[in-house]
């Protein structure tokens, strides 16, 4: 159906006459058959109204108003006064609509409705669906639908309820899930649970006793049968220790008197008793006694290195002779580490000799920077090439060197660092203590060698020594030789680690500080090495010796350095004599006491009385030569046949301070 156009008007008053003309406020023709809107709603009814009284509304809010005609063109507004202001208030019922011709148009009479009528629409009004829903006030010709909904959407009227009242919404219960299926660790803690249900039975239920009656006692349960002792066990990845050598003990003082068995308690009584007899029937048979003795003769050659695996007899010619081969001015510029390396490693099989070539090649060709550090200008920073064309360095620069060397010739090699008895070390006094624990100003290294053992060895102290502001390169083997617990003597690492000693012990600061006496340790000269003597062994350890006790025996001794040590094969040549020089009661008797030796130990006890008076010294020599012959092989019992005689040269081994 087509729409009719509507009516046009230029001016108010043909628009209200047109109103006029319209009975009751009817929407026009072309409404007709369109759904009407909503009626607007009426105010809120209170709790004071009375039920089924219907609020009163306006009538003329609830006709629908016309449609606005199109505005017209510039000239007829031009023509046309100015529309008053509309507003939003609510009219009232009695409010009269004034008009421009200053009559007063009352509005219609509203249609009177009862509970039969409820629902029919009035007389000339379109029929209208009921609504339970009113809002107070009136809705205005600019208002939309939208905007109406939207602000009635939270009331709820009905015309069945005297009251109105705001519904809410439901709660919002939670909802019901099914119970998730246990997971993984539960059921593996219920099967545990389980398992220990079936392998730990239930205790009976104890019975219960009167008050004041004392309950049985349980009897302890059987005693476990001892276990046989398990050998220790080495852990994985570490080598067994080898066997440590026999400890050959010194003789006893001259002065010391062993006591007789018989005064001891043996067999007290009588001494002329004869000795019971020997039970012949449990006398072993020859064949038994040599298996004896061969099983002893085993077990002595395993518990006693030889010299190929001793590092203090092993024979290091080789090594020692190709280091000498390559001088710093030979080498290429290029590669000089690898150069190093190959040279001087791979001619040996054993990790022994490659660390030994590469020790004494240090010797030859690298010297102390003296002039550096005590003018404290040392190079820092640089590389161990650069180090070894300067042919200078300190101490971690010889550890430096030794190790880029030994790491090209694929031995496992680390710098240690820490704290060393060197230069500017100074002993304690008697009843000193020692200073805080302060592991620095030294460096050295650390090599594994033949048997996955690792070596403590220090390349700078083997090259030579500073003697006042001067450096003397002179080879110190037993750098390298020494063992770690003899080297650990003279240096103490910041890394508790890399102690590396047979033991496993690790000593304190104030214990590598004393050096193990009271006090001072006696002088020890290196000749004394060289001749094959022990510096760990000798006694008095200590520097000062009292005099004041004149009947006590004092015990001068030392060792070699190993059991299979002998001057010819590794010492200059034959064996020196040695002695020591006193100088009697009251100090004014000068002597020589020739040591006594049984092939390893060296030893001669002196009173003390007979040393000599406080502020003197006594000193340990070795004849060089018995008048103008090499003493070198010769005996005590030729030395007292010319003593007083000849004339002789000696040299320093020891010496020690008498108060």
């Amino acid at each position: 159906m087509a729409e009719v156009e509507e009516q046009q008007f230029t001016t108010l008053a043909e628009r209200i006459a047109a109103l006029n003309r319209q009975k009751n406020f009817q929407a026009p023709p072309s409404t007709i058959g369109k759904r009407a809107p909503p009626p607007p709603p009426g105010p809120i009814r209170t709790v004071t109204e009375p039920a089924g009284q219907t609020p009163a509304y306006n009538a003329v809010s609830a006709q629908k108003s016309p449609s606005i005609p199109p505005r017209p063109g510039r000239a007829a507004v031009d023509q046309a006064p100015p529309l008053p202001r509309r507003n939003t208030e609510q009219v009232p019922v009695s409010a009269e609509l004034q008009l421009p011709s200053g009559r007063t148009l009352a509005p219609p009479p509203l249609v009177s409705r009862n509970s039969q009528q409820q629902g029919q629409a009035p007389s000339g009004l379109p029929s209208r669906r009921p609504s339970g829903q009113t809002v107070p006030g009136r809705r205005n010709s600019n208002s939309s639908d939208i905007s109406y909904i939207s602000t009635v959407s939270n009331l709820s009227l009905s015309d069945n309820q005297s009251t109105t009242t705001r519904r809410l919404p439901p709660p919002l219960e939670q909802a019901k899930l099914p119970p998730l299926p246990p997971t993984r660790r539960e059921l593996e803690a219920a099967r545990r649970v389980s398992e220990d249900e079936v392998k730990s039975p239930s205790l009976p239920p104890r019975t219960s006793t009167a008050r004041g009656t004392d309950s049985p006692t349980p009897s302890l349960p059987p005693r476990l049968p001892s276990r046989p002792a398990k050998s220790p066990t080495v852990p994985q990845g570490e080598e067994r220790s080898p066997a440590l050598p026999v400890r050959r003990l010194p003789p006893p003082p001259t002065n010391y008197q062993p006591r007789p068995a018989l005064e001891n308690g043996f067999n007290r009584g009588s001494r002329n008793d004869a000795p019971p007899p020997v039970p012949v029937t449990s006398r072993p048979s020859a064949a038994q006694i040599d298996a004896i003795a061969s099983k002893a003769a085993a077990t002595r050659s395993l518990s006693t290195p030889s010299p190929d695996s001793c590092l203090i007899c092993r024979d290091y010619s080789g090594p020692d002779r190709v280091a000498a081969q390559y001088p710093v001015s030979s080498l290429p510029r290029q590669g000089t580490v690898d150069y190093l390396a190959h040279v001087l490693c791979d001619p040996f099989p054993s990790h022994t000799d490659k660390a030994r070539a590469i020790f004494a090649w240090c010797h030859h060709n690298i010297a102390y920077d003296v002039a550096g550090f005590f003018g404290g200008c040392i190079p820092r920073g640089q590389s161990p090439s650069e180090s070894i064309f300067t042919g200078k360095a300190v101490c971690e620069g010889y550890a430096r060197i030794y190790e880029a060397i030994a790491l090209r010739a694929r031995l496992e090699c680390t710098v240690v660092g820490g704290h060393g008895k060197g230069f500017s070390y100074k002993p304690l006094g008697p009843g000193e203590r020692p200073p805080p624990p302060n592991p620095t100003g030294h460096a050295w290294n650390a090599v594994r060698i033949d048997g996955g053992k690792w070596k403590v060895i220090d390349p700078c102290w083997g090259a030579g020594a500073v003697s006042g502001s001067e450096y003397i390169k002179c080879f110190k083997p037993q750098q390298f030789w020494m063992t770690n617990e003899q080297i650990g003597a003279g240096h103490f690492p910041s890394n508790p680690a890399h102690f590396f000693r047979e033991d496993g012990r690790i000593p304190t600061w104030e214990e590598y500080i004393l050096g193990g006496c009271d006090g001072e340790p006696a002088m020890w000269y290196g000749r004394g090495t060289e001749e094959g003597l022990s510096e760990f062994t000798f006694e008095p350890r200590a520097k000062r010796i009292s005099v004041w006790e004149g009947s006590k025996v004092i015990r001068f001794q030392f060792s070699k350095l190993c059991e299979h040590w002998t001057p010819e094969r590794n010492g200059p040549g034959k064996q020196m004599l040695f002695v020591i020089s006193i100088h009697g009661a009251g100090g004014n008797k000068e002597d020589l006491v020739t040591l006594d030796n049984d092939g390893f130990w060296w030893w001669a006890d002196i009173r003390a009385a007979d040393l000599g008076r406080p502020g003197q010294t006594v000193s340990m020599f070795g004849f060089e030569k018995i008048g103008d012959v090499d003493a070198r092989g010769v005996t005590k019992e030729e030395w007292l046949r010319k003593k007083g005689r000849v004339g002789y040269n000696m040299c320093g081994i020891a010496l020690w301070e008498l108060v």
